[in-house]
Formats: C-alpha cells, sequence, structure tokens
C-alpha cells in the first residue's frame, strides 16, 4: 500500500461523516439548553470558563499518554503556535461569548445565530486561505444564511426583531469559520485524537486562570446547585470535549466546508429543545429550517 492510499479510503467514507455530523448536530444543538441550565447557578464567565476546564479534565489521560510518545511531541512542538491560536480563537473566545449571550437569549435564538457559521467559514476560506468555491456551494450557503437569517429576527416574538446580545453570537460564529478553516490548513494531519486534546492543552489552562479568582468551587460544592453543574460537566465533557474529536474526524473524513455545515442541523435541535422548555415556535421558524437543510443538501451535492 503506498502512503496515499489510506487518505484516499478515507476520503471513501461519506457515510461515516454523515454519522458523526448527525451526532455533532444532536449534541451541539443541545449546548444551548445546557447553557441555560448552568446559568441557573453560575455566572457566565463561570459557565464560559467552566466548560473548558471540564473538558481538559476529560482530556488529561490522553495527554499524559501523548505526552509519553516522542513522535507526537514532535508534532505538537511543530504545531504549537497552531494549536495555541486554534484553541484560543476555537474554543475561549467563543464559550465566552456564547455563555454571556446565553444569559439574555433564548436557547432556540442563541442555536438559530449558530448558523451564520459556515457563511463565514466560507468567505474567510476564500479570502484568506486560497479555498475554491463552486457555484453550487456558494447557492448552498447562501440559501442555508437566509434560512438562518429567518430564524435569528423571527425568533423570539414571530416578528421582525433585534436582540443586541445576537452581536455577541454573530462574533463567535466569525471565530468558528476561522478556526475551521485554521484546523482544515495547520492541524488537519494529525489524529483528531491528539489534535483536539492539545487543543485544551492550551485553551484549559486559560480558562482556568480565570476561574481561580472567582468563588467557582464554592459553588460547585453547593448541594443545590448539583442540576446546573451537571449540565456544565456535560457541557464540557460531551459538548465541549468529545465531540470536537468528533468535529475534526469530520473534516479529515470530508472538508471544513462540510464539517462547518452540521451549525444547519443545530438549529432544529436547539429549537426543539426551546419548545420542551416552553419556548414558542412560530412558522416562519419552521420555513427557516427547511431552507437550511435545502442549503446543506446543495453544499454536499
Amino acid at each position: 500500500m503506498t502512503i496515499s492510499e489510506p487518505v484516499v479510503i478515507a476520503q471513501k467514507r461519506p457515510l461515516l461523516a454523515w454519522v458523526l455530523l448527525s451526532l455533532l448536530a444532536l449534541v451541539w444543538g443541545s449546548s444551548f439548553i445546557l447553557i441555560k441550565r448552568s446559568l441557573t447557578a453560575f455566572p457566565p464567565e463561570q459557565v464560559g470558563a467552566g466548560r473548558l476546564v471540564f473538558a481538559l479534565l476529560f482530556f488529561t489521560p490522553f495527554l499524559a499518554q501523548q505526552s509519553r510518545q516522542g513522535s507526537i511531541r514532535v508534532m505538537v512542538r511543530h504545531r504549537w503556535v497552531a494549536l495555541l491560536a486554534s484553541g484560543i480563537i476555537g474554543f475561549v473566545i467563543p464559550a465566552f461569548l456564547f455563555a454571556e449571550a446565553g444569559a439574555h437569549l433564548n436557547s432556540s435564538l442563541a442555536g438559530a445565530l449558530n448558523s451564520l457559521s459556515p457563511l463565514f467559514t466560507l468567505i474567510l476560506g476564500g479570502v484568506f486561505f486560497g479555498q475554491s468555491l463552486k457555484v453550487k456551494q456558494v447557492t448552498g450557503i447562501l440559501l442555508g444564511l437566509t434560512g438562518s437569517l429567518l430564524l435569528v429576527f423571527f425568533s423570539t416574538t414571530g416578528s421582525f426583531e433585534i436582540n443586541g446580545y445576537a452581536l455577541l453570537v454573530v462574533v463567535a460564529t466569525v471565530c468558528y469559520g476561522l478556526n475551521t478553516n485554521l484546523i482544515g490548513r495547520y492541524l488537519s494531519h494529525l489524529p483528531a485524537l491528539v489534535s483536539t486534546a492539545w487543543l485544551f492543552a492550551f485553551a484549559g489552562p486559560i480558562a482556568l486562570l480565570t476561574l481561580m479568582p472567582t468563588d467557582f468551587l464554592e459553588r460547585v460544592m453547593a448541594v443545590q446547585n448539583s442540576w446546573s453543574l451537571a449540565a456544565l460537566v456535560t457541557l464540557g465533557v460531551l459538548g465541549s470535549g468529545m465531540m470536537s474529536i468528533f468535529f475534526n474526524r469530520v473534516m479529515q473524513l470530508s472538508s471544513p466546508l462540510f464539517a462547518a455545515s452540521v451549525t444547519y442541523l443545530i438549529p432544529i435541535v436547539a429549537l426543539m429543545w426551546g419548545v420542551l422548555d416552553g419556548e414558542t415556535i412560530y412558522p416562519v421558524q419552521f420555513v427557516g429550517m427547511a431552507v437550511c437543510l435545502l442549503g446543506i443538501w446543495l453544499v454536499n451535492r
């Protein structure tokens, strides 16, 4: 078998990519309700930092094992700048932005706003990373953006309305778009578990430093905060930790644009959680979700 053959084999596994994409949509679509539950006991800055610290704890055994392997140490040493940049841009900044926004927005609206990520992945990839774009991809992204805008501006009352805190989520999606391209360009050759673990090795300590001066431990130990703590741990271990491995794996199996298209499905899950939590879904939102699904189909046709 030649060196290039494993890559060809990996690229011929679209079914696995779709399965992982579906799992990502389910878990990340549930992240917004988990943020909402966490915020009942923890302030936004502790929710943002806490999820990253719990993700770091999840990856600690893997980091300890990988640190003993010389080949991995060499790869990390050669890519530490990209790992640090990706950790800050793709995890630290969005975690704090989403936590702050979650304190003021419905979880369904935050999930809908997250659908802007593929647009910024496309724009930043084309402008700064030399990605070639096909007409169908551009059409699909624009359709997805149109559907997302319907969800964004009609998610609160069913009529046109703009919430100022939505800008925080938009900035977070810009970070996601940039980070997706960074991973695709500089880190996609690393095994998914290796790249993800070391991303949190850089992002986790930064988050920990922000927690140390706060009363985070006192809140964690309080019995009445147990459900909020469980939501925060789930958010960190499953949402920020395990699903990040799946996300990197999807990019290895397909492309950064395909991986970013998970954000077309996330609003559907987020909106369903919103209904279960007493939030209202309006007919225009179903139209928006349908347009988003049409967009993802065109992107990956």
